[in-house]
């Protein structure tokens, strides 16, 4: 029976101290509200496209492709061309505890690479292209491409924007909170909008806007926390993109491209912490 009271006249405390513990500003509690900006590097792996057009329907197997990150500094820092380098901008908000639900979008940038031997099938009618000289019907018959003549890029760009439910776990912190590393693992899809430019058939087509398909992708990040309302993270990032429709000419419709490829991409962010249902009640609470 002693032991009834004694847990009777407990829970009172337990339960204050409880409350007060999930009041504090926890950016891994819900309520709290994040928003980064930063810059990434990618990679794709090789690809067959498929192309599609009047008096032409052919694909390349094997076509690699790199990415493009900007070389000029200043790109990174004027707010006039910022979002001209390969960049990530995400907002999210942690609807419970560890838990955060997330829109953003990732803009990189897929290049075709001219030099490797590529493999050419299906049937280009003649006249179409005297550039190239391809003429007639392949069967995985060997190709070299040239930039000026035939190409294929994304470059403003291959747009990922995406959904991503993600687990933020707190892996430490000081003892007054004003730094700490979360880890932050989870999933992602959504669709992708293409910028696509397309050289072929003595034509040069740029930037033409398609939404092209979508993607679904898992990450992993470690986020350093300063002041618990600053911090800077790295990412890691890597997926399917399944580019059903690429929009290749922008005055016909039936021009197309489509091709799928797994991709990886790392990224260095800042950003911002809110608190926007939480108040720093307890700061000296134990963190059991």
């Amino acid at each position: 029976m002693k032991y009834i009271v004694f847990l009777a006249l407990l829970f009172p405390f337990g339960a204050t101290l409880q409350a007060q513990y999930l009041n504090q500003k926890k950016s891994t509690g819900p309520g709290t509200m994040f928003i980064y900006w930063g810059y990434n590097r990618s990679i794709y792996t090789p690809s067959t496209i498929h192309f599609i057009g009047p008096g032409y329907d052919f694909k390349l197997q094997g076509v690699e492709a790199a990415d493009r990150p900007s070389t000029e500094f200043n790109e990174y820092i004027s707010l006039k061309t910022i979002t001209v380098p390969q960049f990530d901008a995400r907002i999210g908000y942690n609807f419970k505890r560890n838990w955060a639900v997330s829109f953003g979008y990732e803009h990189m940038k897929y290049v075709m690479k001219h030099g490797p031997t590529y493999y050419l099938s299906g049937s280009i009618s003649p006249g179409i292209d005297q550039a190239t000289g391809w003429s007639g019907s392949f069967d995985r018959d060997t190709v070299t491409t040239n930039e000026s003549t035939f190409h294929y890029e994304n470059t403003n760009g291959l747009n990922y924007i995406n959904v991503q439910l993600t687990n933020v776990f707190k892996v430490y912190k000081t003892e007054k909170g004003n730094f700490a590393l979360t880890t932050m693992m989870g999933v992602g899809a959504g669709p992708i909008l293409s910028y696509n430019d397309f050289t072929f058939a003595g034509e040069k087509s740029m930037e033409t806007l398609s939404l092209s398909g979508v993607g679904a992708s898992g990450h992993l990040g470690l986020r350093a926390e300063f002041f618990k309302h600053l911090f800077i993270a790295a990412n890691i990032q890597g997926g399917f993109m399944g580019q059903y429709r690429v929009k290749t000419r922008p005055n016909d419709y039936d021009s197309h491209a489509k091709q799928a490829f797994l991709y990886g991409q790392r990224d260095i962010v800042v950003g911002a912490l809110f608190y926007l249902k939480q108040s720093d009640k307890c700061n000296t609470c134990p963190n059991w």
